[in-house]
């Protein structure tokens, strides 16, 4: 299978349009960890129930709620491309769950 890439501007994970159309300023993209599952921004406070924590080595992705991409953070700042890393299911499941947790607090 070819790799599907997402266009980025200037190794900025924030100007991803992902391959399915979606941007920050659309749909929105959600900073993730390695197994897709949106993480807690919060600093301090508990995290809450179906979030992941902020992970300690900071290896973190950038998730497409729309379709369920995942782009590595990392990736894109050292090279300026915006390679799929994975997929997730985001219409149900923990991945779903999560995302719906995730936009809730940040309304």
């Amino acid at each position: 299978m070819d790799t599907e890439f997402a266009e980025v501007i200037d190794h900025d994970v924030t100007t991803i349009t992902c391959v399915c159309g979606n941007t920050v300023s659309k749909e929105g993209l959600i900073q993730a960890n390695s197994q897709g599952i949106p993480v807690h921004i919060g600093g301090n406070e508990p995290v809450p129930a179906g979030l992941a924590a902020w992970p300690e080595d900071e290896d973190l992705y950038t998730l497409c709620p729309a379709c369920g991409r995942a782009y590595h953070d990392v990736v894109i700042e050292e090279t300026g491309t915006a390679p799929v890393a994975f997929r997730v299911e985001v219409t149900a499941g923990p991945v779903a769950e999560a995302i719906r947790v995730h936009w809730d607090l940040s309304t």
